[in-house]
């Protein structure tokens, strides 16, 4: 863990390259992200990435989206820093860190296939840095959805009627359902877990949310944007 932070700092040694490649699969065909994870796995005898080029590219994508965000809706002096902060800090950093540990421990306690009934040899456990991969991983197509997808199309998400209501809830209905399809992939790759299919349940009720918001006329877009920059 140690050698994967100091890493961060020396910038030759980040392979930028193959992060923006699983970044563009991930939108595209995630399964294809994972099946090198399994080879790397064989190779360098652990799930987890060892290079933190994607943890970097990604925290700089946020610091420019946010930016983006913070100018549209006129934020400026410590507004414009707050914003900044918090959506590095907060939304990036803090929730990643709550999201793989809670998932993290879910799988290593009630996921993993009992060792007594098993033919594996040794006992395997989730590392705690590939759960942080796989919410990495997972958390980007939402990236491009809702803070890429969704800044180009401000003008139509803030307007006020069902058909923008319609769009904006199936947009975040579909990007929170994405992220537990890819979360699903990642830990369905592990030959020591079971019942990886509980982490696609939350989709039933991202759609029941989906219709009951917009039956009742709720824009999510209007309500979470407004709520963080005013």
């Amino acid at each position: 863990f140690v050698e994967y932070i100091r890493r961060r700092f020396k910038y030759n040694h980040l392979d930028v390259d193959y992060t923006l490649w699983q970044m563009l699969y991930l939108c595209v065909s995630p399964f294809k992200v994972y099946r090198t994870t399994q080879y790397h796995r064989q190779t360098k005898n652990q799930w987890a990435r060892d290079d933190p080029a994607f943890i970097c590219v990604l925290a700089y994508f946020m610091v420019i989206a946010t930016t983006g965000y913070l100018i549209a809706f006129h934020k400026t002096g410590g507004a414009f820093v707050r914003g900044i902060l918090y959506g590095v800090v907060v939304d990036f950093a803090l929730v990643s860190v709550l999201v793989s540990t809670c998932f993290w421990y879910v799988a290593n306690a009630y996921l993993r296939i009992d060792h007594a009934s098993a033919s594996h040899t040794t006992e395997q456990r989730v590392e705690w840095l590939y759960a942080f991969d796989v919410h990495c991983n997972a958390f980007f197509p939402v990236f491009m959805l809702l803070y890429v997808g969704q800044y180009f199309v401000l003008a139509l998400v803030l307007k006020e009627g069902i058909l923008a209501t319609l769009f904006a809830n199936a947009l975040y209905a579909f990007s929170f359902s994405y992220y537990f399809y890819v979360t699903f992939l990642g830990y369905d790759i592990l030959p020591f877990l079971q019942y990886a299919a509980v982490f696609l349940y939350p989709i039933a009720v991202i759609c029941g949310f989906f219709l009951l918001s917009t039956i009742f006329g709720v824009n999510i877009a209007q309500v979470l944007l407004r709520s963080y920059y005013g």
